[in-house]
């Protein structure tokens, strides 16, 4: 039998996870410290709008707000559909425009634990060679890029690049504190390619961005990324999306692939 804790436990742990003391979170909240103090402690239930309130200052993503609604014994507020929904049309034509668009440079749209959900043309680039094993789906793109059957051999700067995704996953972990982001980070870090200072992100001789750097073809790519997520997400499902799109970062890159 599953036992849910008491949403004030819920929202206590929310705040110690974002570093804030109770006289932090209720100067941004605008309410007491006792009275927080009394809903952290259970000793006042939290109304729902309340609820909402806390959570949106904690920046608590949209599927543990439901959670904590459910908690409180409220419904949730936020929806969760899938994305072959027919009200996901409108989302899945504007992550297909975006990822069309940015042709040919390589882009892919993926969920919180980083399967894919879409990906234009020249994302082959990355998955040429890739264990088939490793592009059944679900493809998790995490997996792919730095199991030693995947992109890593290909990967010039393993090291780095490894580095940088592990710190990025790391880093989503303590903000979503998400049970299976945890396993997939475990997992990562326990694939060979990298080396004691790895987990440092040292910056290369002018660089000003971590770039990923492949061979291909015969070639040398380094690629620079940006992560561009939906702005007003009212759905979980949407609120998780993420779009990566890469872009040459050395004129070479940007000849070949024009070329």
């Amino acid at each position: 039998m599953t036992t849910t804790r008491p949403v004030g436990e819920l929202l206590r742990q929310w705040r110690e996870r974002r570093r804030l003391s109770q006289l932090d979170l209720s100067i941004q909240a605008e309410i007491s410290t006792r009275h927080l103090s009394f809903v952290e402690t259970g000793r006042s239930a939290p109304s729902r709008d309340m609820i909402l309130h806390l959570t949106e200052r904690l920046d608590v993503p949209l599927r543990e707000r439901n959670h904590l609604l459910l908690a409180a014994g409220f419904a949730p507020v936020y929806t969760e559909n899938t994305l072959d929904s027919p009200s996901m049309e409108p989302v899945r034509a504007a992550v297909r425009q975006i990822l069309t668009a940015h042709e040919p440079y390589p882009a892919a749209a993926v969920d919180l634990q980083w399967n894919l959900v879409d990906a234009n043309a020249s994302i082959a680039l990355f998955t040429g060679g890739v264990a088939p094993e490793l592009l059944a789906p679900p493809v998790n793109v995490l997996r792919a890029s730095l199991h030693p059957d995947g992109m890593a051999p290909r990967i010039v700067n393993l090291g780095e690049w490894r580095s940088h995704l592990l710190g990025r996953l790391r880093r989503q972990v303590e903000l979503t504190a998400d049970e299976p982001l945890t396993k997939l980070h475990e997992e990562l870090s326990a694939y060979p390619g990298g080396e004691p200072g790895d987990e440092v992100e040292l910056p290369g001789s002018g660089d000003v961005v971590v770039p990923l750097r492949i061979r291909y073809d015969g070639h040398e790519l380094a690629f620079m990324s940006t992560v561009a997520t939906f702005g007003t997400p009212l759905d979980v499902t949407v609120s998780e999306l993420a779009i990566e799109s890469f872009f040459p970062a050395d004129a070479q890159t940007a000849s070949f692939l024009r070329g």
